[in-house]
């Protein structure tokens, strides 16, 4: 029992470290860029050694692959729960997108995962990444609809990298200062329009 404690132990505090160092490799990045932002300052701010990041990171890029997909799994949640309550699956597409668009205005969060981790990481890397949150969200959704007859069976994987490009081209519009009702709005006209003709489904204006 007091082996099992003490390995228990050792994992809460290897997980304490490791929420120590993304959470001050976040504010960095988001603070001062990726690019200006050194493995000194994260530690220093963290609290701990360099020791103590190069025991769990390789280095500053697997510092930010950490950083992006904890984002990615926070906007991945936001999405479901805010498209859990919707009335049609046309409609939980819509409600997923603005909630998408609302987690994306999280300060600093559209830089990390639209910006900097496709640069530092490569795109390769962060389609990913995507895939395992909210592509997946957005997959699923999809999928739900075409299984419901509300959205036209189009070929499934084209349709929703094609269509999260879309989400992902509003959300760097709204942080460069575009309308963000206007943007909903398209994308909610852009999703209405993959409705089958005779579903009587046209999602919400």
């Amino acid at each position: 029992m007091q082996q099992e404690s003490a390995r228990r132990s050792n994992r809460e505090r290897t997980e304490e470290t490791r929420e120590k160092l993304i959470e001050a490799a976040r504010r960095l990045f988001v603070e001062k860029s990726y690019a200006e932002t050194g493995t000194p300052e994260i530690v220093r701010m963290a609290g701990l050694t360099r020791g103590a990041l190069y025991h769990h990171f390789a280095d500053k890029q697997a510092l930010l692959q950490a950083v992006a997909e904890r984002e990615a799994e926070k906007v991945a949640a936001q999405v479901e729960q805010g498209s859990g309550t919707a009335a049609s699956p046309i409609d939980a597409l819509i409600d997923g997108g603005n909630a998408y668009l609302a987690a994306m205005a999280e300060p600093g969060r559209t830089r990390l995962l639209l910006l900097d981790g496709p640069a530092v990481l490569g795109r390769a890397l962060m389609d990913e990444i995507d895939n395992r949150h909210g592509n997946r969200t957005l997959r699923e959704g999809l999928a739900a609809a075409m299984r419901a007859g509300t959205v036209r069976r189009l070929p499934l994987d084209p349709l929703t990298s094609l269509l999260a490009a879309a989400f992902d081209r509003a959300a760097l519009s709204i942080e460069a200062g575009a309308d963000a009702d206007a943007c909903r709005r398209a994308l909610a006209g852009l999703i209405a329009g993959l409705a089958e003709p005779d579903s009587g489904t046209n999602g919400r204006d």
